[in-house]
């Protein structure tokens, strides 16, 4: 029951914004179905378009409240739906037979202790089916999703209103730094079961 209540918590905020997003002459559904897709699993829309809502709250067209709220209701949704994908069918498919299987369920096991150890911290900077593949939790996933997410949305939403385009490109050095760690431990992790399979 309580995996519905994300759902239904985000739809009450829509309908909340509703009103507001009609006085506004804006449709704030595409703020929420941008950080949606951003987060489920295509990093990018999401960014451009709370850069873009931010600048225009900014000039007095948008509530900026709303857009951090729509962003962080968008990105919490698209988060869970990423972390379903993972949970249900992502770990199937890497599991299967097939060429690499033993260095795949060599990686599998080794993300599963990294995220039963350090999963909340690693929500904040890997794609939320990757916590899926791993068996993260609902109870330890959804309150680490909705704090990334609030992290983001607050961040992006309220730099874009505070200093305008150029936070986008503050966001890019930021994600290609997260991007490069990640990148790091994951090739660390490959060449350190490669070599425990060759000593064996």
């Amino acid at each position: 029951m309580r995996l519905l209540e994300a759902p239904l918590s985000i739809l009450a905020v829509l309908a909340t914004l509703h009103h507001h997003a009609r006085a506004a002459g804006v449709d704030y559904v595409g703020v929420f179905l941008a950080a949606g897709v951003s987060w489920f699993a295509f990093p990018g829309p999401g960014e451009a378009v709370l850069i873009a809502a931010g600048i225009s709250a900014a000039h007095g067209h948008l509530d900026l409240a709303a857009v951090v709220a729509v962003a962080w209701a968008g990105a919490g949704a698209g988060g869970t739906a990423g972390w379903i994908v993972g949970l249900k069918g992502g770990r199937n498919l890497l599991t299967t037979p097939g060429p690499l299987q033993h260095l795949r369920l060599a990686l599998i096991a080794r993300g599963d202790r990294f995220y039963e150890r350090y999963g909340p911290i690693a929500v904040l900077f890997t794609p939320s089916w990757i916590a899926g593949i791993h068996d993260m939790s609902w109870s330890r996933f959804l309150p680490a999703n909705a704090l990334s997410a609030l992290v983001w949305a607050a961040s992006v939403g309220v730099g874009a209103y505070l200093v305008g385009p150029s936070i986008a490109d503050i966001v890019n050095d930021a994600g290609l730094a997260g991007a490069a760690l990640v990148a790091a431990l994951v090739a660390l992790t490959a060449v350190l079961v490669l070599r425990r399979r060759r000593r064996r």
